[in-house]
């Protein structure tokens, strides 16, 4: 059954969206920092083969397990959209720039000591090695007006009569 024609229903909403989890900058920091400690506290686990004195035996070795934007979103139990919010509004501006620096560091110093993979943090922080090489002349571009002639030093079967 449609709502009737002329209604107003939307009227009897008191406010419109979710309302917002973090009203506090302090509280949205606790909640990061709480996701900073997981991530350390729960590295990830590669299962190896090992060989000693003719015994195999598998062993767990931990792997740092990295920091990301959609890790904390997952964590908090947000999108990434709400999180650009946050980081729009005056008050919380410097918590979530405090935390985007954390997480900056912590994969950079993780390439660094080869304990994450360096070419998979270098394009997520958009890291590059660039070098450009100027061909102009002042700004302007170089052009050239030779004309080349072959040269030969064979004699052709006509020159010979």
């Amino acid at each position: 059954m449609p709502a009737p024609k002329g209604n107003q229903f939307w009227k009897l909403a008191p406010t419109t969206g979710r309302k917002p989890i973090w009203n506090d900058p302090a509280v949205l920091q606790a909640a990061c920092e709480e996701y900073f400690q997981y991530v350390v506290d729960n590295p990830l686990q590669e299962d190896k083969a090992f060989a000693y004195e003719g015994h195999a035996f598998n062993h767990d070795v931990s792997k740092m397990r990295t920091m990301s934007i959609e890790g904390l979103c997952v964590f908090l139990g947000i999108v990434r959209n709400t999180w650009k919010g946050y980081a729009e509004k005056d008050d919380f501006l410097t918590v979530c720039e405090y935390v985007e620096h954390v997480m900056y560091d912590y994969k950079l110093t993780g390439a660094s000591a080869g304990l994450l993979n360096p070419s998979i943090v270098q394009r997520d922080l958009g890291l590059k090695d660039k070098s450009e090489t100027d061909i102009t002349s002042g700004g302007r571009k170089i052009t050239n007006n030779w004309t080349i002639t072959p040269v030969t030093t064979k004699k052709s079967a006509d020159a010979e009569e």
